[in-house]
């Protein structure tokens, strides 16, 4: 597997990397996955693609925030026939890598849970959320087990960001010491 920048010339490839946006989260790249491509090819930002065999399997981009020093990592997709065998980890290593090289000290993402998948849905987080994210789990294989195995730790939750009872959980890794 080969980890390399997603070249804004190769046509085949960006249109991979936008039906890989559609399958990974049909909600929100359903009918916009190549204006979102577009975007993430912009001037300063990181967009890196793990090619097999020369056929996209896996994306992910980085976008600076807070001048240099933060960034987001937005997002991340990596085939559903091929998840879970480390393509993921690998396109994680390769960006973290890219913008640490570029000025970033943090890179940190959110993390929606729309369907339910962990046991911060579906209650009213307002109660207690320290308590409800200190006592998290993970019934449906949500990707913040992934994110905190990669490094990252929980650094806050925006209840309700997506309707009542669907959270957002915003998770940070800093890269340089």
């Amino acid at each position: 597997m080969d980890i390399v920048s997603l070249n804004a010339d190769n046509t085949a490839h960006r249109t991979a990397v936008a039906e890989l946006l559609r399958e990974a989260f049909p909600h929100s790249y359903g009918d916009s996955a190549e204006g979102e491509v577009e975007s993430l090819l912009e001037a300063g930002k990181v967009a890196i693609v793990a090619l097999v065999e020369g056929r996209v399997v896996g994306f992910a981009g980085a976008m600076p925030q807070y001048g240099c020093t933060g960034w987001e990592l937005h997002p991340l997709a990596v085939r559903k026939d091929l998840q879970f065998g480390g393509i993921g980890t690998r396109l994680t290593e390769a960006l973290e890598a890219e913008v640490a090289r570029r000025g970033g000290i943090t890179l940190y993402l959110g993390t929606d849970d729309e369907f339910g998948q962990t046991t911060l849905s579906g209650v009213n987080l307002y109660d207690d959320l320290c308590g409800h994210v200190t006592s998290i789990a993970n019934p449906g294989r949500h990707p913040y087990e992934f994110y905190l195995k990669s490094g990252y730790s929980i650094v806050g939750v925006i209840p309700d960001a997506n309707g009542l009872g669907k959270p957002d959980i915003i998770m940070a890794k800093r890269l340089k010491n």
